[in-house]
This record gives structure tokens, C-alpha cells and sequence, in this order.
């Protein structure tokens, strides 16, 4: 992902070239005609991640494809950016706040709608592991800071500096005129937001972030907010956000999606009115990226965002299709 901005402007090449092809040019007609686009669906089980994220979904799948539960699979799935130092927006290599400081925030939820969250954790490689723990271990669903540290430690996670080289020299270049920005589809408010469904149908999700950068010291986005950043109910589907927090926080798109879809929309038209709430209320939206996808019980799926450019990958077993959700701009 450290190549997102490359990557969005090339073309898509091997096995994932016809979906993103053949996506683009429904969106188009569908424009010309004046037409919704609609849902696509594949058999179960499934792994769905916002961004080209294949590497955490072939990880996800490893787990569903051999019988694993849902659970395992999307933790399974989502420490695979978590640790890599070339995804600069999540984990291990993530931009620091504006002091020069990696701050990571999680969460995680179940089948049975229980959920474990950790927010403004520091010095911690895997915060989707550690919000597990705090799911399965504690009676509360977020802990937050040096509380969520050295309960981390207590857990026997190792402490370790997350602030690699490259993160420090950009952390230094922007101090010379800490002009605080955001940029559209760049890694500096990106996430992975994951949902998965096993064999049995059962469902889980999880959301992990390093947050913006540079943000001001303390700042929490959407990702670790349950109902916000990712929401899943086993009776219906699940739903995971990606682009500016603050603006998904304002409406709780991921809980709205999922509510949408119970009262009968599709995952494509619960992720198109909960992008619309964003844009009728908000009115800086055009100056902002949000990107929302759903899956639901039956293998559904849909995904939608303002700006162009938001992909989504989703892993079954007819293979790995990286798609090219529509856009409201």
C-alpha cells in the first residue's frame, strides 16, 4: 500500500485485470443510462478488505478455506499490514502523530456481537490482537493509551519501537512548515477495514490504523469505533469504512450500513445512502475521501465512496477480484 498513489494511476495487471475492467464499464454505462449499479455476490465463504489489500485476504482465506472460523481468519488477515513496514498508513511503519509518535488504534467484534477495542495505543506491533484480548479477556470493549499498553504487556506482547526510518524522515521534511492536510486515497488516512464469513456463514470483522498523520496528539479516527470504522451483525452482514475518520464518525457509517441492509437494502445501496448522508450533511465533502463496503449473510457485496479511486479486494472461492467501487464525485 506504500504504492497506493502508483498503483491507482496504473493499470491492473495478472488475475485481477478483467473484474476491475469489467466494473469500470458497468459504472460508466450505468451513468450514460441513468442506472443503479447492483450488487455482485460470490459463495462462501468470504474475505473482503477496503484498498488492494490481497495479501490480507489470501491470509484471511487461509484460514476460511481450511474450515477456520470467521474470527480467526479476519485477525489472521489484518496483522498482515499491521506488520509490514511499507504500508505507511497501518502498524509497523505507520506516519507518526505531529510529536513524532506511532499511535495505533483497533477493533475487532464476533458472531455474537461481542467486541474488543484499543485506541491510542503506542509501542505494540499487532492492536487487532490485543483489542481480541481485550474482547475475550476483560469486561470492557475499549482501553485506551498507557492503560491499553501495559495491558498489552500483561498479555505478554513485547513492546518494540514502531517509528522505522522512512516514517522518521517524513515526520521531519513536514516539520518544516507542519502544515496538517490530508490527501485524498493517499496512505496518510488510509486503514484496512475486514469482513469475513466462514463456511458456516458466521461473520467477523475488524478495522486497524495507524491513523492520520501527523495528527494532533491524542486524536482517535473511526477505526476503532464499533459502528463506525467496521460494524458486523451475524444476522445480516458486515461493513467497513476507509478515508477521513472524523467524517465516518459523524454518522456511524459501518452500523448504518448494516441497519440499511436489515431493512432490505442491498450492500451496493446501503453503502450508496450512507456515502449520501456524508454528502447532504457535511459540506466539506468534496474536499474529503470516504469509501464504504458491505457484504451480506448471502455473499452480497457492495462498495461505494465520494471521490473516485477507493478499491476493495474480496477473496472466495472463485478466486481474488480487486474492484473499482463507483463514486458520488
Amino acid at each position: 500500500m506504500a504504492n497506493r498513489r502508483k498503483f491507482l494511476k496504473n493499470t491492473i495487471v495478472g488475475s485481477i485485470v478483467a473484474p476491475v475492467a469489467l466494473w469500470s464499464c458497468e459504472v460508466e454505462a450505468a451513468a450514460e443510462e441513468g442506472t443503479q449499479i447492483t450488487d455482485q455476490a460470490v459463495s462462501l465463504p468470504i474475505a473482503i478488505a477496503t484498498w488492494n489489500n490481497v495479501k490480507a485476504c489470501e491470509a484471511a482465506w487461509a484460514v476460511l478455506g481450511k474450515e477456520g472460523n470467521a474470527l480467526d481468519a479476519v485477525e489472521a488477515g489484518v496483522k498482515i499490514p499491521e506488520a509490514d513496514p511499507n504500508d505507511r498508513s497501518v502498524g509497523y511503519g505507520g506516519r507518526p502523530d505531529r510529536e513524532g509518535k506511532v499511535t495505533l488504534d483497533a477493533c475487532i467484534m464476533d458472531k455474537n456481537g461481542d467486541c474488543g477495542s484499543v485506541v491510542f495505543l503506542e509501542d505494540i506491533l499487532h492492536p487487532i490482537s490485543v483489542a481480541r484480548k481485550v474482547m475475550e479477556e476483560t469486561p470492557h470493549v475499549i482501553l485506551a493509551g498507557q492503560g491499553a499498553r501495559q495491558f498489552a504487556i500483561e498479555q505478554g506482547f513485547e513492546p518494540q519501537n514502531l517509528l522505522i526510518e522512512a516514517s522518521k524522515k517524513d515526520w521531519e521534511k513536514w516539520l518544516e512548515d507542519s502544515s496538517y492536510q490530508p490527501v485524498i486515497n493517499i496512505e496518510n488516512h488510509d486503514t484496512i477495514g475486514m469482513v469475513t464469513l466462514d463456511a458456516k456463514g458466521d461473520i467477523a470483522g475488524a478495522c486497524t490504523t495507524s491513523g492520520a498523520a501527523y495528527k494532533m496528539r491524542g486524536r482517535v479516527g473511526d477505526s476503532p469505533i464499533i459502528g463506525a470504522g467496521m460494524f458486523v451483525d451475524n444476522e445480516v452482514g458486515g461493513a467497513a469504512a476507509t478515508g477521513l475518520g472524523e467524517a465516518v464518525l459523524k454518522s456511524l457509517g459501518s452500523f448504518l450500513i448494516v441497519e440499511l441492509m436489515r431493512q432490505g437494502k442491498t450492500p451496493q445501496e446501503a453503502c450508496e445512502e450512507a456515502v449520501m448522508r456524508i454528502v447532504r450533511k457535511q459540506p466539506e465533502h468534496k474536499n474529503l475521501q470516504v469509501g464504504y463496503l458491505a457484504v451480506d449473510k448471502k455473499g452480497n457485496y457492495g462498495g461505494y465512496s465520494i471521490q473516485p479511486g477507493f478499491v476493495y479486494y474480496i477473496q472466495s472461492e472463485e478466486g481474488g477480484q480487486l474492484i473499482e467501487a463507483p463514486s458520488y464525485l
